[in-house]
């Protein structure tokens, strides 16, 4: 990844003197590992009614792909895969999709070569130990396991990842609203918060908050795109999934609630008195929803994918006759940012801040239930 994505400035180098340095984010940043109660594999459910609900897009932008090349093997990734059933079902999905599509033009299905990427410290141990049972799914359907290669790569996104046009579909869901870094700029050059009491934009949070977000997002995404053009084949497909917000405003309460209600749940336990206060400032969250036209507008100025469709869609709340309790999403948002959570803070809280939070969410999905808004991108590969 270029040094720009990393803001090699003062900023920079103030805040990697705090207690979660700059670069640390891509050591330390996974979905809670493992099958347990807080896992992400237990607590990922919103993210699977997500994917079902543009599951049809995904498997025809795979089928258009493979009519379109016709290869003997296709090499598809996965990007932010984490751990958990959502990984291979999507898997599964794009696989049974090609293998339809070859059936109706009685075509020998392709070689699938299936690439799960995700930082480091990502549980692919629980990944792989599913394996088995992926193989005899797709035993099942026409594909045999001899004909799946499936590999882990480890690493950030933000950056080359595969050989040259070895790839020809790459998927990526609710992975690409995580920032490479927390803004550098969120710190003066005194190392302290500029945005005091917060961890994410709200409306009390100066202009240059939202100017350091906005111009991390723009860094990274433009990074990823040049990154995949090299990667992808001519005509190769993106199917990306991500939050977003759905205009120009960027307190739009589906994108900021959450982060709202976890900064009062620090500032609680600071009245109290059980975490230090310097903690609290030090702590910002490296996420950031994107509009659509910020999307197209850095596409546009990178310049080597085409735009096949841009959904936008609402998710959580009742759309699906299923409403959420506080605990329910506490429990959610705690399966993501545990593990950075309890390196800044250290173990001890984790518990008694999820508690708070469980019941600050309650009291507010009790006034108006919360929607998140979240963006769906078809991508062509040009020349």
């Amino acid at each position: 990844m270029g040094s720009d994505a990393y803001g090699n400035n003062l900023a920079a180098q103030i805040y990697q003197n705090s207690s979660l340095p700059t670069m640390e984010v891509e050591r330390i940043f996974h979905m809670k590992e493992g099958i347990g109660e807080t896992s992400y594999a237990r607590n990922s459910s919103n993210q699977r009614k997500a994917l079902e609900m543009v599951k049809h897009i995904t498997i025809d932008t795979i089928t258009d792909l493979y009519l379109s090349t016709t290869p003997e093997s296709m090499g598809v990734a996965d990007l932010g895969c984490s751990s958990g059933p959502n990984t291979f079902s999507v898997l599964g999905d794009l696989i049974g999709g090609v293998e339809e599509k070859c059936r109706k033009i009685q075509r020998a299905t392709p070689e699938f070569r299936l690439f799960l990427n995700d930082l480091p410290t990502n549980d692919f141990n629980s990944i792989f130990l599913a394996l088995p049972e992926f193989y005899g799914k797709v035993k099942r359907g026409q594909s045999s396991p001899e004909a799946v290669f499936v590999a882990a790569v480890a690493g950030s996104f933000y950056g080359r990842l595969f050989p040259s046009k070895s790839l020809h579909f790459v998927h990526s869901s609710f992975s690409l609203h995580w920032l490479s870094q927390v803004p550098p700029e969120l710190f003066d050059q005194s190392g302290k918060s500029i945005n005091k009491g917060k961890i994410y934009i709200s409306e009390s949070s100066p202009k240059s908050v939202t100017e350091a977000y906005s111009s991390q997002f723009h860094k990274d995404f433009r990074v990823f795109l040049e990154s995949r053009s090299q990667e992808l084949i001519s005509g190769g497909r993106m199917v990306l999934m991500f939050l977003g917000r759905p205009g120009r405003d960027h307190t739009n309460r589906g994108n900021t609630i959450y982060w709202e209600l976890l900064a009062e749940a620090f500032a609680r336990m600071l009245s109290l008195g059980e975490i230090e206060e310097e903690k609290v400032e030090s702590y910002k969250t490296h996420f950031y929803a994107p509009s659509i036209d910020e999307i197209e507008e850095i596409l546009q100025m990178e310049g080597s994918f085409a735009i096949d469709r841009l959904d936008k869609f609402e998710m959580g709340g009742n759309y699906d006759n299923n409403i959420e309790d506080g605990k329910s999403m506490a429990a959610a948002v705690r399966a993501i940012q545990e593990t950075l959570i309890t390196h800044h803070f250290g173990g001890g809280i984790i518990d008694r801040l999820f508690e708070i939070y469980a019941q600050l969410l309650d009291e507010e999905m009790s006034k108006q239930e919360i929607k998140a808004f979240a963006l769906l991108l078809v991508l062509r590969k040009l020349i």
